[in-house]
């Protein structure tokens, strides 16, 4: 026999709803070498990120990566944790509250909750508290505006996972994209330009996608061909010529070959040329974190002046900049459509709840739904 989660009691009355499930890749609770152990250990056990067979690549994981990588990479952690914890944790945090709070003020009473793919809170546990919430229609929505086999498709099979262990599934929807969407591209742009008002603008535009193995691509990952119409998209609306701007992928893990350009070789050979300002934007990523704050910032940055350029620019990510809150909600209201987003009056409850009791339904707490 099958084992499914319990369910949560449900009482005649209780309203349906609908809700919002922001998904990001996750972090470290806290920047320690046991902490990162636990987390790469997710990670970099998830056969979407790593896709040799276990039999060959779990011996590598634990009896070499795990031992020798987490003390290094939580020296990195510490470098940028902040009073608040991970800066991804809490921007994304703080994405879930405004974009509950924007489509509130459009009039959407929709539940809003976020999840990380690895670490906490994780999605399983996410979606238990939606369902206890009431909702039975979720759109899960991750925060990965390029779909990759690697990142979007393992937020979905966590889903999947989810779904299999639960009795009564609720209606789930899924956001593959939006590298694309207009507000997304204008958020992108604005960021840049208001950077540029203050300091003025660089000889190069340097926009940095995570890299993944460029096998993926002759597999049939669109990533790479959204990551370049991102950054295609982008350049025009900032009206940049071919020659003031690279697209570049970092982020590199192992021998094999990845996508490329890679960030930090070009922009070094950018640093030998003579070029004396760059200026780096990292259009995949929605939220700060390790990769832009330490990989971009401090070890690209030091490349750079290190091969004779003169100034080096990080502009943040998205975060929590309104334009990019406005552009998200509006992607979320495009997969809302259909569904009902308005709060139920107390009245319609009242009825509901009569007419359930009329047709024989018990008067307490119900295991189920009638």
């Amino acid at each position: 026999m099958p084992s499914f989660h319990p369910e949560p009691p449900f009482t005649h009355g209780q309203a349906d709803r609908t809700a919002v499930l922001l998904c990001n890749l996750g972090t470290p609770d806290e920047p320690t070498a046991p902490a990162v152990r636990r987390y790469l250990a997710q990670f970099l056990g998830d056969h979407r990120v790593v896709e040799i067979p276990k039999l060959l690549w779990m011996p590598i994981l634990h009896g070499i990566i795990l031992r020798t990588r987490p003390a290094k990479s939580a020296a990195k952690y510490a470098s940028i944790w902040t009073p608040e914890g991970s800066p991804l944790a809490h921007w994304t945090a703080k994405q879930a509250t405004l974009l509950r709070g924007w489509l509130g003020e459009a009039g959407h009473a929709v539940l809003v909750r976020h999840a990380m793919r690895y670490g906490n809170p994780s999605i399983a546990s996410q979606l238990d508290a939606l369902k206890a919430e009431g909702a039975t229609r979720i759109l899960i929505l991750p925060l990965y505006p390029q779909y990759s086999a690697t990142t979007t498709a393992s937020v979905f099979d966590a889903v999947y996972t989810w779904a299999a262990a639960t009795r009564n599934v609720p209606e789930l929807r899924f956001v593959n994209h939006y590298h694309d969407a207009p507000g997304y591209i204008d958020a992108l742009a604005r960021t840049i330009e208001t950077h540029w008002k203050h300091h003025g603008q660089p000889d190069q535009l340097v926009m940095s996608f995570h890299g993944v193995p460029e096998r993926t691509l002759h597999l049939g990952d669109p990533y790479h061909c959204e990551a370049r119409k991102t950054g295609r998209l982008l350049a025009e609306r900032l009206g940049l010529r071919e020659e003031r701007y690279r697209i570049t992928f970092q982020s590199r893990f192992g021998k094999a070959k990845w996508l490329e350009p890679y960030t930090q070789p070009t922009i070094e050979a950018l640093g030998k040329a003579g070029t004396r300002r760059v200026d780096v934007v990292c259009p995949g990523f929605t939220s700060d974190c390790l990769e832009t704050l330490e990989e971009i910032n401090m070890e690209v940055r030091e490349a750079f002046l290190h091969a004779g350029g003169k100034e080096f620019h990080y502009i943040p990510c998205l975060n929590d900049n309104h334009h990019w809150i406005t552009a998200l909600s509006r992607v979320a209201q495009q997969h809302l459509a259909g569904w009902p987003t308005e709060a139920p009056t107390a009245a319609a409850l009242a009825d509901a709840r009569s007419h359930a009791l009329a047709g024989g339904a018990p008067a307490g707490v119900c295991p189920v739904a009638h």
